[in-house]
């Protein structure tokens, strides 16, 4: 059991894009070339900053009040057609994640995703990275709760679905929207830096701790199931 390994850790709480996947460079510019059909010019930069981590809900009703209009008919359908054909083109793992989640099921710690992408989304970005078996049966998306990031709802749907109580769940993060929903649920969280979205001191600022490589996370796990003796995560080193 993943208790008798990591004491009180008993899930590993996955954000999809980010941080088990590197989609946020092509979904970033499909939505700033989406922006600009209906009259509203914004940098990449500028869109990370506003729209990054919510759901697609989220960003159609920001996206809406900022225009001061509604948005016409069939751009929500428009947007996920030109995003999915860009994302199905591949998408690369996040650096170090592999061997991280290799490191982490040895020890049959559970994992899951909870994401504020559909599900239709993530099987394409889990699938042709390759990461889609590890979490079959076992992925979550904002689409199946009232609210998306930052409320906590989709990480406490997870922690249900999974049978864990949020105190024994660690979420792995990077975005201050993400890192907010997981804290309001109760859950401690790590904020990766290592990609193209995060500020550390935003995280940190939002609840997370902060760590910029993958390789960390099994030893990092650790210290959070036992902060004063070492577990076998700390003496393995990376967990292997």
């Amino acid at each position: 059991m993943a208790g008798d390994a990591v004491g009180a850790l008993d899930l590993v709480v996955f954000d999809c894009d980010g941080v088990l996947v590197n989609t946020e460079p092509t979904a970033t510019r499909v939505l700033v070339a989406m922006l600009a059909r209906v009259g509203m010019v914004m940098g990449e930069p500028e869109c990370l900053r506003t729209f990054v981590g919510r759901s697609a809900a989220t960003c159609l009703a920001m996206i809406a009040e900022r225009r001061g209009a509604p948005l016409p008919a069939g751009f929500a359908t428009d947007w996920d057609a030109t995003l999915f054909a860009e994302l199905g083109r591949g998408v690369a793992p996040v650096p170090g994640v592999v061997a991280a989640l290799d490191a982490i099921e040895a020890l049959s710690l559970s994992t899951c995703v909870a994401s504020s992408g559909s599900h239709e989304r993530m099987r394409i970005t889990l699938g042709t990275s390759g990461l889609l078996p590890r979490f079959t049966g076992r992925i979550f998306s904002a689409t199946e709760v009232a609210r998306g990031k930052p409320f906590p709802d989709v990480f406490l749907h997870a922690a249900e679905q999974m049978g864990v109580a949020p105190a024994r769940a660690v979420v792995v993060e990077d975005t201050p929207a993400g890192v907010t929903a997981a804290v309001a649920a109760g859950m401690t969280v790590f904020g990766y830096v290592g990609g193209d979205v995060a500020d550390p001191r935003e995280l940190a600022a939002a609840g997370a701790r902060p760590f910029r490589s993958m390789s960390e996370l099994p030893r990092l796990l650790g210290r959070v199931a036992s902060p004063t003796r070492p577990t076998m995560l700390d003496t393995a080193g990376n967990g292997r």
